[in-house]
């Protein structure tokens, strides 16, 4: 696709596939996204060596904290929110409305919004065994967020035995691709 019309704002965690952001940004714009990166505090020391890349990359500042009050919003509006990859802490934050984080707060505004919404974790198989990791999931998918995990999605791997580069980026993306079109004029995705 040559032009971009849509509107994609994709936030990281601090999670080893966010190192390959830049790549999947790429990819999504070659499919005619606008995009606009959001990335939690520590996703945003982890790339600050590389943000004016990525900023030349999405022509859009690189967002990771609260504007103020007074300044104007500096990315256009979302088409679709991709949460990739979302890590045990920002998936339990959101689920449970703790906003304390940008990245957290624009995505637990967009449920009631009715932006819509995909996610897909990257945790391992130690921290899913905490009970609030499925409750959380569950929450948002209760939500309206269609949530990337288990068959279909992304699987837990065992403590450092990750494979940061299978991370299946595209499963993200055609997600948020058959979100917006599936989107009905003045409905939200749930």
């Amino acid at each position: 696709m040559t032009t971009t019309s849509r509107v994609l704002y994709l936030f990281g965690s601090a999670a080893p596939p966010v190192f390959d952001v830049a790549k999947t940004i790429r990819h999504a714009q070659h499919q005619g996204w606008d995009v606009c990166l959001g990335l939690t505090p520590t996703a945003a020391r982890w790339l600050a060596p590389q943000q004016a890349e990525l900023e030349r990359l999405t022509g859009h500042p690189v967002r990771s904290e609260y504007k103020m009050p007074h300044e104007p919003d500096v990315w256009p509006k979302a088409d679709v929110i991709a949460v990739a990859p979302a890590t045990f802490n920002t998936i339990n934050a959101w689920a449970l409305g703790l906003t304390r984080d940008f990245v957290v707060g624009v995505v637990a505004e967009g449920i009631g919004k009715g932006i819509p919404m995909v996610a897909m974790p990257c945790v391992n198989a130690a921290y899913v065994q905490h009970r609030q990791f499925e409750r959380s999931v569950a929450e948002l998918r209760t939500m309206g967020v269609r949530v990337l995990y288990g068959e279909g999605g992304f699987v837990p791997n065992q403590p450092g035995q990750g494979r940061p580069k299978e991370y299946p980026w595209a499963l993200v993306l055609d997600a948020a691709r058959e979100l917006v079109e599936t989107q009905q004029p003045g409905h939200g995705s749930r």
